[in-house]
């Protein structure tokens, strides 16, 4: 009986022990902290998507008319500026242009210009579509062609580079939308012509709207973004050491075919006529071949007419390319 007593009281003290080990390990334990959320990436840049800006409510806006820039016997041209929310966040921003008025009983049609690359420290109001524009207010159209922010007696761009770009697109938009304000307009008849980047910009315009613009574009920038970018870094100060970097970023959070154009082909719903010179060396032939090709195959209806040995401003047949410019829009006159 006593060998039983001995034994139960070895075993209380070591039940005694074990307990006071067991809350001594676990007394000052730090209680384990819990996986951490994943972290979400803010995507600020997301709405400037081809398909959400095709579900975003674009205001229309005053196009106001103010100095006079030059007068002709057949038209007088003036700068116009023009307020609209870049961001879509309410807060207004300014962008100049040139508006051209031809001389006459009116009204008449409108075709919205945009242009190409042109450097921004030189930049002057209306350049890089003034050309075509004239002869097109010689003829009988309204013209009416934006800087985009940054440019002429614009409002500043977008600091970060690749919502400036994509802002252009909404400023396209946006004066295609406030046509109406223009008194002289006659109320049915609007276009799209586009040079170089400005052919992108069309483009773009396009498939966000889906409306069928009677559209002309000159040497179009047709390549997937950013291919479309990285094509020109060359030209730029700082060899693209920057633009590198920047998508770089971007690419970690975005997918950039949303932001590509050539991803929507299907949203374009207007007819086109392509003119490229097949010795352009800024947008080489071949990228409007192919881009021809992929619209045609789209059942797009585009009408394509090279020229031969014509740079990338159509020299030295201008003449030829404006007159089969005009030629079109005068075709689809309602």
């Amino acid at each position: 009986m006593s060998n039983l007593k001995g034994f139960f009281y070895y075993l209380s003290i070591a039940a005694i022990f074990f307990l006071i080990g067991w809350f001594g390990n676990n007394a000052y334990r730090l209680p384990e902290k819990p996986d951490p959320a994943p972290q979400i990436k803010p995507t600020p840049l997301l709405k400037y998507s081809i398909e959400n800006l095709s579900k975003a409510e674009f205001k229309s806006s005053e196009i106001v008319v103010g100095n006079i820039i030059k007068d002709t016997a057949s038209y007088s041209s003036y700068e116009f500026t023009m307020k609209f929310s870049p961001d879509f966040s309410g807060n207004l921003k300014k962008t100049s242009g040139m508006i051209n008025i031809p001389k006459g009983s009116g009204p008449f049609p409108v075709i919205v210009m945009y242009r190409g690359y042109v450097n921004q420290e030189t930049y002057k109001v209306g350049e890089g579509t003034s050309p075509s524009a004239s002869f097109f207010a010689q003829n009988g159209f309204i013209t009416v062609a934006p800087d985009f922010l940054g440019y002429g007696d614009s409002d500043p761009e977008a600091a970060n580079i690749f919502e400036s770009r994509f802002q252009t697109y909404v400023t396209a938009v946006s004066v295609l939308k406030s046509v109406g304000s223009v008194k002289e307009w006659d109320g049915t008849n609007i276009f799209i012509w586009g040079h170089s980047n400005g052919g992108q910009i069309a483009l773009t315009a396009l498939e966000i709207t889906g409306v069928s613009y009677p559209t002309v574009l000159w040497a179009p920038v047709t390549k997937p973004f950013p291919a479309s970018i990285l094509y020109y870094i060359d030209e730029a100060s700082d060899s693209g050491r920057l633009i590198i970097g920047k998508l770089a970023e971007f690419n970690e959070t975005y997918d950039a075919g949303m932001f590509s154009l050539t991803r929507h082909f299907d949203k374009i719903k207007a007819p086109i006529q392509l003119n490229q010179g097949t010795a352009d060396t800024a947008v080489p032939y071949w990228w409007s071949d192919s881009f021809v090709e992929t619209l045609e195959e789209g059942g797009i209806d585009i009408t394509y007419i090279k020229y031969p040995g014509a740079n990338h401003n159509f020299l030295p047949l201008w003449n030829q390319a404006v007159n089969s410019s005009l030629l079109f829009f005068e075709s689809y006159l309602r």
